[in-house]
């Protein structure tokens, strides 16, 4: 006899859109709740972006004039370089942040709730965006003022700031992992930073590369974070975006997205799941 397994098909396909959707609602929700904590904790934010802007004033008047860098001056080149810094130092607030909600016992509370318990992550990681793309505009402002500029158009530019907003995002996936992985908001602060001192210096941000030993530059041409800092500065036509022998440096805007896509699709199936079983 045959089976009419078209009702099955049907309920399956709406279950899995539900599921969908309710992932959107449940994830904008907790979004919203960690946007309204920045709000009612401006200092926060604040502090967020004071740290990038030291930067900025000291690389540019207390080391800038040290540096040589072919194609025109250090304050261009070295923007595209504090821009990927900030976004990936975006890390440290999300792991604290899952952290303490780790410890204040929030995910019994989420865990009672008919949500989606993926929601839980990914409404921090886009509360994350949001504010990480708050702290670029005030930064490209203060570039402007310190003498940066763009050559290649506003298209480009924005183009390049979807990357470093792309990379950001999917940096604050490992942050969820290592918030997750953790038993304290300072631990997870520390663990959240400590690598991404020579993630960030090992790089063509702040230095040219061909400056570095031989088997550093290899490490440094093959850094995701190196990718983007590339990217951005071809897209925005500061100097420092002619490309060296290796894939990446040629290819910097799909070696960029690629890797954040990796980075991302990799850390947030970890995240997700080392969340279901403490969720339990």
């Amino acid at each position: 006899m045959a089976v009419d397994t078209t009702g099955a098909a049907e309920h399956a396909i709406a279950h899995r859109r539900g599921g969908v959707v309710q992932v959107a609602r449940d994830s904008w929700v907790i979004a919203r709740r960690n946007l309204r904590r920045m709000t009612r904790m401006p200092e926060i934010v604040v502090f967020g972006l004071m740290q990038p802007v030291m930067f900025v004033l000291l690389f540019t008047y207390v080391m800038g004039g040290a540096i040589r860098v072919p194609g025109g001056g250090y304050r261009e080149f070295l923007m595209a370089g504090i821009f990927a810094q900030t976004v990936t130092f975006a890390v440290a607030g999300a792991s604290a942040g899952i952290a303490e909600d780790m410890t204040k016992g929030l995910v019994d509370r989420f865990r009672s709730l008919p949500m989606a318990r993926s929601a839980v992550l990914a409404g921090r990681t886009l509360a994350d965006a949001v504010q990480t793309a708050f702290i670029l505009l005030v930064l490209a402002m203060v570039a402007l003022l310190v003498g940066w500029r763009v050559h290649h158009g506003v298209l480009q530019a924005l183009g390049a700031f979807v990357l470093l907003l792309l990379l950001g995002y999917a940096f604050s996936w490992i942050g969820a992992l290592i918030g997750l992985s953790v038993r304290s908001p300072e631990a997870a602060t520390s663990a959240g930073l400590i690598w991404l001192f020579p993630l960030t210096f090992l790089s063509n941000a702040f230095v040219p590369v061909n400056t570095m030993p031989g088997w550093l530059q290899a490490i440094a041409y093959w850094n995701p974070f190196s990718a983007t800092v590339q990217a951005c500065r071809k897209l925005f036509g500061n100097p420092g975006a002619d490309g060296a022998h290796s894939w990446p440096m040629r290819h910097p805007v799909e070696a960029s997205a690629l890797w954040s896509l990796l980075i991302l699709a990799l850390f947030s199936w970890l995240s997700v799941r080392k969340y279901r079983v403490a969720a339990g």
